[in-house]
């Protein structure tokens, strides 16, 4: 028989308030330089940040923000 699989950890809730204290432009930039380190191309600062930080909230809170 398998194990059941585990419950994800992610999408996370966000607490009341439309703010995250953890969700900042300094976790966005350290997730850009590690895909940097790990190869990919810097991200240019304005579009590629943005989608960085759309695609990293999406993770994180889910389409719909955690709410």
């Amino acid at each position: 028989m398998t194990p059941p699989a585990p419950q994800r950890a992610y999408p996370v809730a966000r607490s009341e308030g439309d703010s995250d204290p953890r969700f900042t432009f300094g976790l966005v930039s350290n997730v850009a330089k590690v895909l940097q380190a790990h190869g990919y191309p810097p991200l240019v600062v304005g579009a590629d940040l943005l989608e960085l930080h759309i695609a990293l909230f999406h993770f994180l809170y889910g389409k719909e923000g955690g709410k």
